[in-house]
């Protein structure tokens, strides 16, 4: 893989290559942008060719060879002098042996797998390159304990922190990386990359909406489709249900949603055998609140402009009743009350009380401003 297999993304590349040809790349960064916009291959890319023993410098534009030493090894995730930084390490630090799998990016693992091992030189290569993923869960711990050195890294090093949310790092960390922005993915590119990977037209174009712009939930979810997980049924009979909902079906619709969310987290355990199930389940609830803002973002823009563009557009007759059912700003108010969901589910909050507090909070009743 080179940096020319990585599209949508030229911005953010351009900068990266012309910086390495110039020879005044920054020893810290920050690849700042939605989940699964290709922040982590072009991390992997930027450190296949930092540590490339022969790169290629043409027009102030640079990329890795691919057959040296270094790169090979790069390629068979074999190459000593890059480290990827992530959460689930945790059991493998000398405190973390045998606990579950941290919501947050602990202290031990940065402590252990990346500050321990800044000070030690390169083994084959000329540099050392750290990528850590989902910084935006590192705590106000980790990020302290990072913050040396960010300040004053040795020569060779270079750390790369991917991050969805920005506003989650503290401003001592921002100010000692440069942050390189990746912005969404074009939907026709989306859809292409779904269809080629087994996918009809129709499915495709719905996915590819749902996930604005990131093609790696996208393939994510198709991935989890073409394995039974059918998360298209479960959106279907989503819609259907939230059309003809009323406050008496609150509890019992909360209960069938915790069953299906159980189900494509079994399915979704087969697939992702590295990561934790707690993880999995969050991933799960989240993919369904997901759908859930997808069908009042499409009621709340029919009551304000033509039906266009809708995510659901195989149900709009659905989405027409909801529509007439909440006004644009009574639907804007229920998909902040998504929103809220969603850092629940983050904090770990039982998912059974949020379904049932949301669910009643979208009935179109006064009884429940009560639980406001």
């Amino acid at each position: 893989m080179s940096f020319k297999e990585i599209f949508c993304q030229d911005k953010a590349i351009d900068i990266l290559q012309r910086a390495f040809a110039a020879d005044r790349w920054a020893h810290a960064y920050i690849f700042a942008g939605p989940e699964g916009v290709g922040k982590y291959k072009t991390a992997n890319e930027w450190a296949k060719l930092l540590l490339c023993k022969k790169p290629i410098v043409v027009k102030n534009l640079a990329d890795s060879c691919g057959s040296c030493e270094s790169c090979r090894l790069f390629e068979a995730d074999s190459n000593p002098d890059f480290n990827h930084v992530y959460k689930e390490l945790r059991e493998f630090t000398e405190e973390g042996k045998g606990k579950a799998a941290p919501v947050d990016l602990p202290i031990d693992v940065i402590r252990e797998f990346l500050v321990a091992k800044v000070s030690s030189r390169p083994t084959l290569s000329q540099r050392k390159v750290f990528v850590v993923s989902e910084a935006e869960k590192l705590n106000a711990h980790s990020q302290n304990c990072l913050l040396k050195v960010l300040e004053e890294p040795p020569s060779y090093c270079c750390i790369v922190l991917l991050c969805t949310r920005l506003e989650k790092l503290l401003p001592t960390t921002r100010s000692r990386c440069q942050i390189v922005r990746f912005g969404p993915i074009e939907e026709e590119r989306i859809i292409k990359k779904l269809e080629s990977i087994g996918l009809e037209k129709k499915r495709a174009q719905y996915f590819a909406r749902l996930a604005q712009g990131s093609i790696g939930a996208a393939c994510q979810w198709v991935e989890l489709e073409l394995a039974n997980a059918n998360l298209y049924k479960t959106k279907t009979w989503l819609v259907e249900s939230l059309a003809r909902y009323e406050f008496a079906d609150a509890l019992n619709l909360a209960e069938a949603l915790l069953v299906e969310i159980k189900r494509i987290a079994a399915v979704w355990v087969g697939l992702e055998k590295t990561t934790s199930k707690a993880d999995i389940n969050r991933k799960a609830l989240q993919t369904v609140v997901t759908m859930m803002i997808s069908v009042l973002h499409d009621a709340m823009k029919l009551n304000i402009i033509p039906a266009k563009e809708a995510v659901n557009f195989d149900q709009m007759k659905q989405i027409e009743k909801l529509a007439t059912r909440f006004d644009a700003e009574q639907a804007a108010e229920k998909i902040s009350d998504c929103y809220e969901a969603l850092q629940w589910i983050e904090s770990n909050v039982n998912e059974k009380l949020i379904f049932e507090r949301f669910l009643l909070n979208l009935a179109n009743s006064d009884t429940i401003s009560i639980l406001r």
